[in-house]
């Protein structure tokens, strides 16, 4: 029998609403999903902190220590991007244990933790804090598909993974691109080689999600992540009340799907009311293209966004043509975040500037090194260009930072805020954002469509106004 993960309280609507589900809309259904039967549910982390004070003005640890009282009984999981913790820089390492330290009292038991270059260093800190902690520890494979991402591949990150002790492995397929066959043949080597339970966790963004989890259970998964419909399928997760069905008899979880089916209702009513402005219809459909330029479905909101912006939205075309590209020439990274904006704004200069005309500021840190090793060697003509007037690094990347976390004790004293753990972390992770979620400034002025999360990234030397319009 498999066990699930439900991502409704987090991914899910990450996915499909970007990142805007509010906690007061979440509190009525914590006991359903707390007797719904899942293994765990996953509330916390990814973009969830930073929209919350950022775009609804909440405190995301609040919303936490609410979740955590009102869900007696099931797990609580967070996904945790390693030392990039729920931000898109790298923290230092004082800032990554009191940041993970914090969250476990806050009622966190599981950290999914993974790196977008499967860059075991950049694990290290927050795994071996958790496991001192006592928390459960998901280590995860951020899944792609490249020349070097091979079966070979993944069990060798996989090896490294378990080298930290980790409790189980995570197969984190964020762009919906695993198939059937590689989801078998993956678990299936990964159940013969190491002796902890193997979770696998899709998006539909491709059409593939329910075959593919069929497929993995078929080959041996322990865990599976899946979402309450309507808060399911489109660029999110399958939905639990098909993906139930879909398997064998004698492989299906032990959930109540009625249960499951009043949080459903209960979903619906409440999208329809309060958040329906914010369905894109591009989410909801599947996107073959997804296979080729394995851009996770909220990216391309935000390259649609940049086009507009640049008044080139009929080239749209040319930077999905121009991604996987942009991948090769940087040694194939993951396009997870933080490196799925970066890629993705590099492909749009690239098409409307000239290639490689121009070269962002996280392009040349990249090629550094200063987000970690890339999976393949980068092309050796851009790097020369690229790093004309940077070293490069071959340590650690948060090797080279120092300290954080007593100067953002001072500065929130110095605003006036109780120095809490929680609202010292929160000043760390996103300072300016923090000074205004603090003074109780309103939110900024959103779209009907807010697009995507992603970092802000820095303006290239050009002549082009809001040349990378980002949501952050």
């Amino acid at each position: 029998m498999v066990r699930v993960i439900d991502t409704t309280l987090r991914d899910a609507h990450q996915s499909l609403l970007a990142t805007r589900f509010r906690t007061a809309d979440m509190l009525p259904i914590l006991d359903k999903l707390d007797r719904a039967g899942f293994y765990s549910l996953e509330v916390w982390g990814g973009a969830t902190f930073d929209v919350a004070i950022r775009y609804l003005r909440e405190d995301p640890w609040e919303r936490l220590r609410l979740i955590r009282e009102g869900v007696r009984k099931t797990k609580l999981q967070m996904l945790l991007r390693g030392q990039n913790l729920v931000g898109y820089r790298h923290y230092p390492d004082d800032v990554v244990e009191k940041f993970v330290e914090t969250a476990f009292k806050n009622g966190i038991d599981i950290f999914r933790v993974f790196d977008a270059l499967n860059d075991v260093r950049n694990l290290i800190v927050s795994v071996k804090k958790a496991k001192s902690l006592g928390a459960i520890v998901q280590g995860a494979i951020c899944y792609t598909i490249s020349p070097v991402h091979t079966i070979e591949y993944y069990v060798k990150f996989a090896e490294e993974l378990i080298a930290l002790d980790v409790d189980m492995l995570t197969i984190k397929d964020m762009a919906g691109i695993l198939d059937p066959t590689t989801a078998y043949e993956l678990v299936t080597e990964l159940k013969k080689r190491f002796k902890v339970p193997v979770n696998v966790h899709t998006h539909n963004t491709s059409g593939m999600s329910v075959a593919t989890y069929v497929k993995s259970v078929e080959a041996g998964a322990d865990f599976i992540d899946t979402a309450i419909s309507p808060l399911a399928f489109g660029s999110a997760q399958p939905g639990i009340q098909t993906v139930y069905f879909a398997l064998p008899p004698t492989r299906r979880p032990d959930v109540d799907l009625n249960v499951i089916n009043e949080v459903s209702e209960y979903l619906d009513r409440v999208i329809s009311e309060r958040y329906s402005g914010l369905l894109n219809l591009k989410v909801l459909i599947p996107d073959h293209g997804v296979l080729i330029h394995q851009i996770p479905g909220g990216m391309i909101s935000n390259l649609i966004s940049q086009l507009k912006e640049l008044k080139a939205e009929g080239r749209l075309k040319e930077v999905l043509n121009e991604v996987p590209k942009v991948r090769e020439d940087l040694g194939w990274p993951p396009l997870v975040t933080p490196l799925s904006q970066i890629v993705g704004t590099q492909a749009v200069l690239n098409v409307v500037v000239g290639k490689y005309k121009v070269i962002t500021k996280e392009v040349i840190n990249y090629i550094a090194g200063l987000y970690g090793k890339p999976p393949a060697p980068i092309n050796e003509e851009l790097k020369k260009v690229a790093l004309k007037n940077v070293k490069e690094i071959t340590v650690r990347p948060a090797d080279l930072l120092q300290p954080e976390l007593s100067k953002c004790v001072d500065q929130v004293m110095k605003l006036g805020v109780p120095a809490t753990d929680e609202n010292v972390l929160t000043y760390c992770l996103f300072p300016e954002t923090a000074k205004e979620f603090f003074s109780g400034a309103p939110p900024p002025k959103q779209e009907t469509t807010p697009k995507a999360e992603a970092p802000q990234p820095s303006k290239p030397d050009i002549d082009v106004n809001l040349l990378i319009a980002y949501a952050q």
